[in-house]
């Protein structure tokens, strides 16, 4: 439907002293601090996790020495989708004087809304990272606890029992994200390097990673994971998780989290014939994703 005089009728009346409701300020791009970005040239986008050899076994004198085969393990597939949106306004609203001031509003607005709507998709995937989420190549949900491995074991990138976010738990991932191993069960060497936080935890967060001394406790002693440069990129507060307990940790473990472009953002206007109205869209494609689920651990918090 065309934004026409009738939805507009204050802006044709004189002693209007202030138009308002669409200047409010905006949060960034926060996506970026969670996914890395590339762009593509396909329909679509998959990446293969491949399989290296276990551990080499000792070679008996005279005996002949063991062969390893090397496999796939998983493929990961990223579906783009097309963003678009649009408006359009009367000519009688043009004719009106009334096209400046609707054309410079609702381009911005247009906007807010498209950059809305894709951060929205990219904390959808931390929103669903638990039980009842979409499965990702591996077959389990993004945070699991038994996460497939070639060779036959697993590793787990969540509390077994969800934790809110502290010290003690804080420090129980950081430990547990040093036993990850390969498919081929070697360790990797995997380490943290930001904490992701919903608003509701930005102070918890702040006192966690930024005080000299332990938090919460009379004793004089230090903080240990700020010591260590157990987190060394921080943290990030995403105002689009929506639980409040749920916290996550990104790790240095590559091809984790993805944003694939296949379109940038192209904006358009022209004018339809049959009406006079002047018409106006954007539009654009991408895909948020998970190749290899080991680029994150999370929890849900313990409630």
């Amino acid at each position: 439907m065309a934004i026409s005089r009738a939805q507009l009728l204050k802006e044709l009346l004189p002693g209007l002293n202030a138009l308002f409701g669409l200047e409010y300020k905006r949060y960034g791009e926060e996506h970026k601090e969670i996914f890395e970005t590339e762009t593509s040239e396909r329909s679509f986008e998959e990446e293969t996790k491949l399989s290296g050899f276990s551990a080499a076994p000792v070679k008996n004198e005279g005996s002949a020495i063991a062969y390893d085969n090397a496999q796939e393990a998983w493929t990961a597939r990223y579906n783009h989708e097309t963003i678009a949106m649009g408006f359009s306004i009367t000519e009688e609203a043009i004719e009106d004087n009334l096209y400046d001031s609707l054309s410079s509003r609702y381009t911005k607005a247009l906007a807010r809304a498209m950059a809305y709507t894709k951060q929205v998709k990219a904390a959808s995937i931390l929103n669903q990272a638990f039980t009842g989420g979409p499965t990702y190549g591996d077959g389990k949900v993004l945070c699991a606890t038994d996460h497939p491995l070639i060779s036959g074991g697993t590793n787990s990138n969540r509390p077994t029992t969800g934790a809110d976010l502290n010290e003690t738990s804080l420090e129980a991932a950081v430990i547990q994200i040093a036993g990850w191993t390969d498919e081929r069960g070697l360790l990797i060497a995997a380490k943290p390097r930001k904490l992701v936080v919903p608003p509701a935890l930005m102070f918890v967060a702040t006192r966690l990673l930024e005080t000299e001394l332990r938090v919460g406790t009379a004793d004089n002693d230090i903080n240990a994971l700020k010591n260590n440069g157990s987190i060394p990129e921080g943290y990030t507060v995403n105002h689009w998780l929506t639980d409040t307990n749920a916290w996550f940790l990104l790790t240095d473990v590559p091809n984790g989290l993805k944003h694939f472009v296949r379109t940038p953002m192209q904006t358009g206007m022209d004018g339809d014939f049959d009406t006079g109205n002047t018409r106006y869209k954007a539009r654009e494609r991408y895909s948020f994703g998970v190749s290899d689920p080991l680029g994150i651990f999370g929890s849900p918090g313990a409630s």
